[in-house]
């Protein structure tokens, strides 16, 4: 079949009028969603859009981790692996889209960003209640971060939340503990307010599922799952760091923190570090 006029004519079942019913921008909330992004440069300039855009599509993205992460962690515990298992494979397709994301924002030369980017004021990614979120259902808690969000209280009371319940590894230890393996009681009885650190005790668990892995199918994909998943962190830490340094150089950031050297750091922090340190012990 040919085009006439290079114009693709609308088929008579197309739906027209949405006059009295839901259209595509009425369901996903365009006029709210697309009013959202308020440039404050003065005059306004032509790159804080993307600065914008780039922020609020990440927040999105987050908000849908921490609903995928919320899932499989009840998930775990109703012992329906196969959906915790689910649920992460679409956290980790996200995460592979937020660091593909940091290359749009790299075209923003330092020469562009400076000419707005003292209008910013201190908001900084730092303030992300969403992204601490991820952290602490990650592991990777830190109370001390809760007071940065005194003034936002229903961010606070989330990460609250967050701080007191189990993270998803947590809740992966149980699972495997219900399920016969030996979960050392120091592990299941830690304080889930605290950061997970790294625990020898798991290492021999982690030898056996690695090694019997056959007959351990199910607890040796939702370990390489697990791994994946900070891979991708760190990918994605490591991919806000360099943007960051070819944007700013080694200014402070506009939170007041020393700004790439504090975001070095954070390459050292780990969620599920018996996963990686298990690698040196198998065959041994």
């Amino acid at each position: 079949m040919s085009i006439e006029k290079n114009t693709r004519p609308l088929e008579d079942g197309i739906v027209r009028d949405f006059s009295t019913r839901m259209s595509y921008g009425s369901y996903l909330q365009l006029p709210v969603l697309l009013s959202a992004q308020q440039p404050v440069s003065q005059p306004e300039h032509h790159d804080e859009l993307l600065f914008i855009i780039q922020h609020q599509t990440t927040e999105l993205w987050l908000k849908l981790v921490l609903h995928e992460l919320r899932s499989a962690a009840a998930w775990l515990r109703s012992d329906d692996l196969g959906a915790a298992l689910k649920a992460i494979a679409r956290v980790k397709h996200i995460q592979k889209t937020l660091t593909e994301q940091w290359s749009v924002l790299a075209t923003l030369t330092p020469t562009e960003y400076s000419e707005f980017r003292g209008f910013l004021g201190n908001s900084s990614g730092f303030q992300s209640a969403q992204y601490r979120a991820v952290e602490f259902a990650l592991g990777n808690k830190n109370a001390k971060m809760i007071p940065v969000f005194d003034a936002e209280p229903e961010s606070k009371a989330m990460l609250e939340e967050l701080l007191h319940a189990p993270s998803i590894y947590d809740e992966f230890l149980a699972y495997l503990h219900r399920q016969g393996f030996e979960v050392p009681a120091s592990v299941l009885e830690r304080d889930v307010t605290q950061a997970h650190e790294f625990s020898e005790e798991l290492l021999p668990l982690f030898k056996h599922i690695y090694e019997n892995a056959q007959d351990n199918w199910g607890a040796y994909e939702a370990c390489e799952e697990l791994v994946d998943l900070e891979d991708n962190f760190q990918l994605w830490r490591f991919r806000h760091l360099r943007t960051v340094q070819r944007t700013i150089g080694m200014k402070t950031g506009t939170g007041g923190s020393s700004g790439v050297s504090f975001l070095q750091k954070a390459l050292e922090l780990t969620f599920f570090p018996e996963l990686f340190a298990v690698r040196t012990e198998i065959g041994r």
